[in-house]
């Protein structure tokens, strides 16, 4: 049986349940009974500690939902945009929360006080900046697609088995019990031979607006 300190479960619970959307009671649950660590001094009780790149439209949910458990801390920020770094970098401060911002997500990978990053980049980013976070000793929730194909997200397990890291995404609707059902439907055969697949999701995206630049 394999052993874990109080901080190595906490770290495991609250990537598997993030593909909920809602961090764990259970770790916040722990973290109520675990003493305050102290300031500048990071042992198995620390909190979790974790950044989040890419915070203009989910990301935004990312630092909500973190930001309301127990036992989770957030210690930096990444976005390519920097005024949507610096507002919310000012919002941190504003709340008294002393945060590193980073316009390059290779600098912050860089930070060994990140336990955690969490990605909410555009799609085509989301296997490169899995893949970097883990072999920066980092574990990781990824948003949805992980990847564009196949042998990127084979790519993104080979690095996690290889570093010893975990690596979550979010797929709600796989536990929705008509989804379930249907699912098993198609198990059963009841399609026929399948030749060729496609799924489509159309969704209204607002206008990002004129920019000044490239």
């Amino acid at each position: 049986m394999n052993k874990f300190n109080r901080r190595q479960f906490l770290k495991s619970s609250l990537i598997s349940a993030a593909s909920l959307n809602v961090l764990p009671a259970l770790a916040a649950e722990g973290k109520k009974k675990a003493s305050a660590p102290s300031v500048g001094v990071q042992g198995a009780n620390g909190d979790i500690r974790y950044a989040v790149v890419g915070f203009n439209g989910r990301g935004k949910d990312h630092l909500k939902e973190m930001g309301e458990q127990e036992g989770v801390r957030l210690v930096a920020l990444c976005d390519v945009d920097s005024k949507v770094l610096g507002r919310e970098v000012a919002r941190c401060d504003e709340r008294g929360q002393k945060i590193e911002g980073y316009t390059d997500i290779r600098k912050l990978l860089e930070n060994k006080d990140i336990d955690v990053v969490t990605f909410a980049t555009p799609n085509h980013w989301h296997a490169l900046g899995a893949i970097w976070a883990i072999q920066a000793g980092k574990d990781v929730y990824l948003e949805k697609p992980v990847c564009h194909n196949v042998w990127e997200g084979r790519k993104i397990v080979e690095a996690a088995r290889k570093h010893g890291k975990i690596v979550q995404t979010g797929t709600q609707s796989r536990s929705s019990h008509g989804i379930a059902e249907g699912i098993a439907w198609v198990h059963e055969g009841n399609l026929g031979k399948i030749l060729w697949v496609r799924g489509l999701c159309y969704k209204r995206r607002l206008s990002i607006g004129k920019v000044d630049g490239p």
